[in-house]
């Protein structure tokens, strides 16, 4: 994407802003978490009216993470990822703070499944509990009477 589109565009509603910059799929989500108060420019709650400019800071909630990020460019059309990266740039405290709240998840996520999972077995984990039920059925070598000792007594 060239410069000149991005610096082209003055102010811009925030609402436009946060869908071409991919923090939603659609504008009108983008309302609806700013009417909800998950959006702030400068720390200050807004509406979706509201125009931003290069320079502008805003916090977006999206739960369970929080973004905060600083405008560098403007564009009021959504285009791929990668450009649309290239309209903000987030703070190094919320970048910790999101890989903290992604870690911290991850792992409640291994405490609560455990060891035993969750519902059914799979074929895989069927087979194994198989295996393992079955891996003391056969008898021991020491338990099997031999037939010397059995004749023992018999032979005067």
């Amino acid at each position: 994407m060239s410069d000149a589109p991005i610096n082209s565009i003055s102010r811009l509603r925030i609402d436009k802003w946060l869908w071409a910059a991919r923090f939603f799929k659609t504008r009108s989500v983008a309302s609806d978490a700013i009417a909800k108060n998950r959006v702030r420019v400068d720390g200050q709650r807004i509406k979706p009216s509201r125009t931003i400019q290069v320079g502008d800071t805003v916090q977006i909630e999206k739960t369970p993470y929080v973004f905060d990020v600083t405008v560098l460019g403007l564009n009021d059309k959504r285009r791929p990822a990668s450009e649309a990266a290239l309209l903000y740039q987030e703070s190094e405290q919320s970048i910790a703070a999101r890989e903290a709240q992604s870690a911290t998840s991850r792992l409640d996520y291994q405490t609560r499944v455990g060891l035993a999972g969750s519902g059914r077995p799979s074929k895989k984990q069927r087979r194994q509990i198989i295996r393992f039920q079955n891996q003391n059925d056969s008898a021991p070598t020491d338990m099997v009477p031999d037939d010397e000792d059995s004749n023992v007594g018999d032979n005067p």
